[in-house]
């Protein structure tokens, strides 16, 4: 049976993921209960399991109100301390929740949080699928409140590795001003810069700009594309100096995002 994910708006600009298999459904960072449950009633929706990337109180503060509604099991990262985590996680674990077709499997990305995982799979056939938290935003990624920028980059290395076609689900709306930043640093890239005209598109007509792919990343967001010239270039430009490793151009942007 074919598996759909829809965004479910919290906050301001927050993004929590559902998984929809027949009856059952699975969601990824309830920051707030309120929207899931109304999309669980509206649908009549059983919830099986409640998935967390990291411990910020935009991804988990809904969770005490959907365990008072359902009896969905937490799964979260065995590091951080996630409200009512029945499964703790590290990388290379493998997540299976009874009543759907696919497992995905952990990974660790330090740098957002020290404690960040991230979920990869398939979820329907050849349709693979990330989950992604704030580690990686469309053009963009999460600021290092906990982790140091080596990590981060190692951590978005592993996200360069993945099958191109991997849908990117990040969990905030950040694109527009992501989108910004970019073309201060690769403003002659014409990947970006039509991606710049079909984001202020997408999001006149209100509608999510992600999930993204890796490939498109690959092409719009300097955070995956380190050792570009062009990157490496405008980097230095930034810096005053030159950058010998692709952590160091990293850091670099990353400096350079914090400030813009």
């Amino acid at each position: 049976m074919t598996c759909k994910i829809l965004p479910i708006s919290a906050f301001n600009d927050n993004y929590i993921w559902i998984i929809v298999q027949g009856n059952n459904a699975v969601v990824i960072d309830p920051g707030q209960a309120e929207p899931v449950l109304k999309v669980l009633r509206t649908q009549n929706l059983n919830l099986r399991a409640i998935l967390i990337t990291h411990h910020h109180a935009d991804h988990v503060g809904g969770i005490a109100g959907l365990r008072e509604h359902t009896s969905a099991k937490v799964y979260g990262p065995a590091t951080e301390s996630i409200p009512f985590c029945d499964v703790p996680l590290q990388e290379g674990d493998r997540v299976r929740i009874d009543g759907f077709s696919w497992s995905l499997s952990v990974l660790e990305v330090p740098g957002h949080t020290l404690g960040h995982i991230a979920y990869y799979g398939d979820i329907n056939p050849n349709e693979p699928v990330l989950f992604c938290g704030d580690t990686l935003f469309a053009t963009g990624c999460g600021r290092i409140f906990e982790g140091n920028s080596t990590q981060m980059y190692q951590s978005i290395d592993k996200f360069r590795k993945l099958p191109q076609n991997t849908l990117v689900f990040c969990a905030h709306e950040y694109t527009l001003g992501n989108i910004e930043w970019a073309l201060a640093v690769e403003e002659s890239n014409p990947d970006l810069q039509q991606w710049s005209q079909e984001a202020r598109v997408i999001r006149s007509q209100q509608k999510p700009t992600v999930p993204t792919t890796v490939g498109h990343e690959l092409k719009t967001n300097p955070f995956m594309r380190v050792e570009y010239e062009s990157v490496i270039n405008a980097a230095q430009d930034k810096a005053g100096r030159s950058l010998n490793a692709p952590d160091e151009v990293f850091a670099v942007l990353r400096d350079w995002k914090n400030s813009f």
